[in-house]
Parts: structure tokens; sequence; C-alpha cells
């Protein structure tokens, strides 16, 4: 069962990085924080075609970013009901593990220039 987790986790925050590497991409979250938009609308604004942005929007929805609603021939987009906490808490750890690196090679640093400053003398 724990690995099933594991393994959904990392998909899942798998999906979430592919998703968020394209700026198009991200222009779209952010467009889609003020208003929800059609397709149509989301590819004018980026003046791109219908199927390169239904391609993005795939992409997007597929990670769960983004949800869509087709009412008639319009579809719709709107953000997805879940938050990155997820990808944040995996990229704070890491900024952790990198801090606590930075602070022990900071240690080092100064010990080296401690010591250097010694044997100048």
């Amino acid at each position: 069962m724990l690995n099933y987790m594991v393994q959904f986790s990392a998909t899942r925050l798998d999906a979430s990085f592919a998703a968020l590497s394209d700026p198009t991409r991200r222009g779209v979250l952010e467009q889609l924080e003020s208003a929800d938009a059609s397709i149509t609308e989301l590819a004018d604004r980026f003046q791109m075609t219908l199927t390169g942005m239904k391609k993005h929007v795939g992409v997007l929805e597929q990670a769960g970013l983004i949800t869509t609603e087709k009412v008639g021939r319009v579809r719709t987009c709107r953000l997805g009901l879940r938050a990155l906490e997820e990808e944040a808490a995996w990229i704070e750890c890491r900024r952790q593990i990198w801090n606590e690196r930075f602070d022990a090679l900071d240690v080092v640093v100064e010990a080296m220039k401690r010591k250097e400053k010694m044997d100048g003398r």
C-alpha cells in the first residue's frame, strides 16, 4: 500500500512538473486565475492554433491543474480544484536540504579561512 502511494505521488509530481515546465501552460494557468476562458479565447490570447492549445489544455487537465467543461461547441477551462500543496512541499523539502548543505559548506569555508589566516602569520 505504501509503495502504491509513493508511486502515485511521484506520478502526480511528474505530471505537475511536466505541465509547469512549459511557459505557455504556465501562462494559461495565470490567465485562468483571473477568469475562466474557452480554448478559443486561450488560443487567441497566446497566438496559437486551436489544435496546439488543445494539446496544452490536455496536459494541464491530465495533471489535474485545470478542468474543462463542454457546453455546445464551446469548451471552457477553469482552474482545477487541487492546489499545488504536494508540489510546494516537495520543493520546500529540497530547499531545506540545500540550505543545510550550504550552511555546512559555510562552516568549512570559515574554518579554512581561519586556518589560512593562522598559517599566514
